[in-house]
Formats: structure tokens, C-alpha cells, sequence
């Protein structure tokens, strides 16, 4: 099912999954759905934003802005959400982040994107205290710069005194966050969505010591899951970036758009049904 929600100004955000079932009765799928649709709200302001997850069942929701680092809480009788707002080309903090790659302790184990861990450092306190009391399942979410904000702050929910952990993180378009050792130590239930050539997905590389984790659910050039690796992912990509190259567009970039990543998982559950 698609909704579209319309504003005066121009905003347009089309929304495939509706309804107000717990997010734990969904599968992987509808999940997967949800939290990329709370991933692309989450980049609006807070007017368009709280009426457009109001679709998705979830009543409540709370704005974290700390120096350009931007988060959103949303809530329900049964979920907690947070979505990590990911990066904004005309913001000179979220740009910033990106470029300072040099790594730093992490707060769990292991060393961290440091750019990423600013932007952490930022909401966490305001994060942590709106959590304090949250009995109810906890998820985090969160596309490009989100994702990765996303990743440390569910890591860091391990060793905090919030009484529930985080029942699982799902990322869309993540650049890799830590070292072998961060990754190693922080573990949970982690879906990592990799659209074909999505750039940022490659980025800080490996040989700086940064490495991804999770369970990655890869789409490839035609927008279907498909487990592919080694020279197998290296023609798929060379085909979506000849695709993208046909029709004008750099595939390296246009992979990376949150749209994207929701119309090919709403096609996949589309097809399962």
C-alpha cells in the first residue's frame, strides 16, 4: 500500500507501509520497510515530520538538534525509534563529520569513526535521558551519516543504564563505523542495507582499519536481494553503473538515495506476497 502525505511548501514523501501493528509482528521485510521510511522522515523538519510518521503508528515524537547533530525519537504504546538524521549537503557540521576520519576510542571497545563519534557525542546525552525510563522495545535506525550514528548509539545502549537494550538496528547506505575490535565487541541483531553501488557504503576504506558488521542484505543492479560476492559483486556493479551511465546518472551516487532503498525493499515484499 502507498500513501502520499503533501504539504503547501512542496514536500512530498510517499509512504508504502501503514498501519499500527508492533514492529515486532512484522517481518523482516516490513521491517526493513518501516525504519527505511522513519530513516527518510527523519530528514524533515519537525512540522512535516511528526504528521508523516503519525501514518506509521507512532503518536509520539521528540526532535534532538545539538550543534547540527539531529536525531528524532518516535514512539508508540508497544516501539521506541530513533532515527539518526544522516547527512545534509548544505550542512557544513554533517560535512565535517564525513571528512574527519581518523579514528578514536571508542566508548564500548575499539576505535570509532571520530567524525561519527562527534556527532554522538553531541545528542547522546539528550538521547540517553529521554531513554532512561523507556521500557518498551527499542530500535534504532538511520540512512548514511544516520546510520552510523545509529550504529554507535546502539552500541553504547550495551553499557548504559537504560533498562532495554536494543532489540535490533537496521542501517540503509552506512558507511563502515569501527575497527575489527569495535565491531567485534558491539554485536546485536543488525540488518545492513547495501544498494549495488552505493559510494558512501565503501567509505572510510579498509585499509585505514575500518571494517562493516552485520548481516548485509545486498540489492543488486535490477533492485533484487541477492547474496553475491567477490567477482560476482564486481560485474553486478560494473552492470549497474553502465545502467546508470545509459540513463545519465552517476550509479555511485544515485544508489545512495534513501528513495531508492525504499522502493526496492517495497518491490521485495511486493514479490514475497
Amino acid at each position: 500500500m502507498s500513501e502520499k502525505i503533501s504539504h503547501l511548501d512542496g514536500v512530498s514523501i510517499d509512504l508504502r507501509s501503514t498501519g499500527n501493528a508492533p514492529i515486532t509482528e512484522l517481518n523482516h521485510l516490513g521491517r526493513s520497510l518501516l525504519f527505511a521510511e522513519m530513516s527518510m522522515i527523519s530528514y524533515l523538519p519537525v512540522h512535516h515530520a511528526e504528521p508523516a510518521v503519525a501514518r506509521l503508528g507512532f503518536t509520539e515524537s521528540r526532535f534532538f538538534d545539538r550543534d547540527g547533530s539531529q536525531a528524532y525519537f518516535f514512539e508508540n504504546e508497544t516501539d521506541c525509534v530513533v532515527a539518526c538524521r544522516g547527512t545534509e549537503p548544505n550542512e557544513w557540521n554533517d560535512i565535517k563529520a564525513d571528512a574527519d576520519a581518523a579514528s578514536a576510542l571508542a566508548e564500548t571497545a575499539g576505535r570509532v569513526h571520530r567524525g561519527f563519534k562527534r556527532e554522538v557525542d553531541d545528542l547522546w546525552p539528550m538521547l540517553e535521558k529521554a531513554l532512561v525510563d523507556n521500557v518498551k522495545n527499542l530500535w534504532f535506525t538511520g540512512h548514511s551519516l544516520g546510520g552510523a550514528m545509529a550504529t554507535i548509539c546502539a552500541g553504547r545502549c550495551l553499557l548504559s543504564h537504560i533498562p532495554s537494550v536494543p532489540a535490533a538496528l537496521f542501517t540503509y547506505g552506512s558507511p563502515r563505523v569501527g575497527d575489527k575490535h569495535y565491531v567485534n565487541y558491539c554485536r546485536m541483531e543488525y540488518t545492513r542495507w547495501v544498494n549495488n553501488n552505493d559510494i558512501v557504503t565503501r567509505v572510510p576504506p579498509p585499509w585505514l582499519g575500518y571494517r562493516h558488521t552485520g548481516n548485509e542484505m545486498y540489492l543488486n543492479a535490477y533492485g533484487n536481494i541477492r547474496r553475491v560476492t567477490g567477482w560476482q559483486r564486481t560485474k553486478d556493479r560494473w552492470r549497474g553503473f553502465v545502467g546508470g551511465l545509459r540513463i545519465g546518472k552517476i550509479d555511485h551516487f544515485a544508489d545512495h538515495s534513501i528513495k531508492q532503498y525504499i522502493k526496492h525493499i517495497h518491490n521485495a515484499m511486493l514479490a514475497e506476497s
